[in-house]
């Protein structure tokens, strides 16, 4: 492994989220950072930082994220990608590895990012056929839900608004985001969410998520669900779906410039 000018890799990941206390690296806590740069120390013996495309709390997954980081060491894409893999735990896998070019616009995960695909997974279904099998990955509502004021409610939300009523500690962020689609698919286990966006805060996904469902269960208005997006007020939130059905699907680029 000859060391020659250093180059910057692309890296997608997939990750169960179930027992991480989420994806940013902590002191004492398992994470999916920690686990990813111990790995990737190991193949380079020195220690490495990776940077990704935004944090996962405890309980979410991940299909599609993406992280880089900066290494010396000249090895064929396919290789970095059995490399790391064969020293990560196997609840996280890395799908892709690629050198991304080194000029006035390098590649960062985070900040080349120009959109993102958020998924959400519910099951309704009736309590005698909970299948705990499934239960890190969906979540399971009781009662029926009206989906077609469902599908008006979220139409509130496309656009770009402040949605500081549906992140956690907005306090000082600015909390300004694009949507631009949310759909609902039905199928005979239940309900996906699809949101597609330039960028999510956190909670914002689950609190959205939360907050149609009371509406599917009549609880909500649509003037009522106006009026939270307006108010820019977290306080007025108090609906916020479980962890465990929340995956991050994709994350997007200008690939005409990587």
């Amino acid at each position: 492994m000859k060391q020659e000018t250093q180059q910057r890799l692309k890296c997608l990941v997939a990750y169960d989220g179930s027992d991480f206390s989420g994806y940013q690296r902590q002191p004492k806590d398992r994470t999916v950072q920690g686990e990813i740069e111990l790995a990737i120390s190991r193949i380079m013996k020195q220690p490495v930082v990776v940077h990704a495309s935004g944090r996962t709390d405890a309980g979410v997954h991940a299909h599609g994220q993406v992280f880089h980081f900066d290494t010396h060491l000249t090895i064929p894409e396919e290789r970095w990608v059995k490399a790391i893999n064969k020293l990560l735990p196997p609840d996280i896998y890395i799908r892709n590895v690629e050198v991304v070019p080194a000029d006035d616009r390098q590649f960062h995960a985070r900040f080349s990012a120009v959109a993102k695909e958020y998924r959400y997974r519910i099951k309704t279904l009736p309590p005698h056929e909970y299948n705990p099998c499934e239960r890190r990955y969906v979540t399971y509502v009781y009662h029926s839900l009206d989906v077609e004021v469902m599908r008006e409610a979220v139409k509130i939300f496309i656009g770009t608004h402040d949605f500081r009523t549906f992140a956690a500690n907005p306090q000082g962020h600015d909390c300004v985001r694009t949507i631009t689609n949310i759909e609902i698919k039905e199928d005979q286990n239940g309900i996906e969410f699809i949101f597609n966006g330039n960028g999510f805060l956190r909670y914002m996904v689950r609190s959205l998520v939360g907050t149609i469902l009371e509406v599917g269960r009549h609880r909500l208005t649509l003037e009522h669900v106006s009026e939270l997006l307006n108010a820019c007020e977290r306080r007025q939130c108090r609906w916020t779906a479980p962890a465990q059905g929340l995956t991050l699907w994709e994350v997007s680029y200008e690939e005409s410039n990587f």
